[in-house]
């Protein structure tokens, strides 16, 4: 059974979120405590197939702050961030520190199911990559393994291997977004096009450009277009 940890200081989201994903057959775990969590999960188990749900804003340490406390403590899995006051910048920070994604509260059950499903795909990945099954975290989870090819075209072959390990890790939605954004496609026009705000293209734009680790739109289209070709 997969375990999904919660960590969230409003007690009714907790309820909510127990209530449904409970019911979707998962076995849960909810803190309101940043303290409390990180106690907790310090002594997880690392095989057990789990994931966390992380609010961004709580009082005493923030989400980031528990992310890297976690990293630091040798305790990572994969984690989804959940914000209602999400931004550009607060997405690019949590995709550095290795997130698989951020949602934007309030959101939906399918967008918070593909967002599982990332997680735990991710981390099937990762366990299969990591040499004697151990879980890498952040950029190394999306690295993907590295070719054993030397000279330039073991080079390619790296950087091929990395660039398909990094767009594997894009939702549906961050890969259309990205699509839009390497032909030139303004924000505005992109949400005109699929049907969402300009502040919701903004944040599947800056996840996914954070996940393919490309610092520009120049970057990313040179990338997108010497890796598919």
């Amino acid at each position: 059974m997969r375990t999904i940890y919660i960590l969230d200081d409003n007690p009714e989201f907790r309820d909510a979120m127990a209530f449904w994903l409970g019911g979707s057959g998962y076995r849960l775990r909810a803190w309101g405590d940043p303290h409390e969590a990180l106690e907790a999960l310090s002594r997880r188990d690392p095989a057990e197939e789990a994931c966390l749900l992380l609010d961004v804003r709580m009082p005493g340490l923030s989400g980031l702050d528990v992310h890297d406390a976690l990293l630091e403590g040798g305790a990572p899995l994969p984690v989804i961030y959940m914000s209602g006051h999400a931004d550009v910048p607060l997405a690019v920070q949590a995709m550095r520190k290795g997130a698989v994604t951020l949602l934007e509260k309030p959101f939906d059950d399918d967008t918070l199911e593909a967002a599982l499903h990332s997680a735990f795909t991710w981390r099937a990945q990762a366990h299969e990559e990591a040499p004697g099954g151990a879980v890498p975290h952040g950029a190394a989870a999306a690295a993907g393994p590295a070719p054993s090819a030397a000279g330039p075209d073991g080079e390619d072959a790296q950087a091929h291997a990395r660039f398909v390990a990094r767009e594997r890790t894009l939702t549906p939605r961050e890969r259309e977004v990205l699509g839009h954004v390497i032909q030139g496609t303004y924000n505005k026009n992109i949400a005109d096009r699929i049907g969402l705000s300009v502040k919701t293209v903004e944040l599947y734009r800056a996840r996914g450009m954070a996940k393919m680790q490309a610092r520009s739109v120049a970057q990313l289209t040179r990338m997108m277009v010497s890796q598919r070709a």
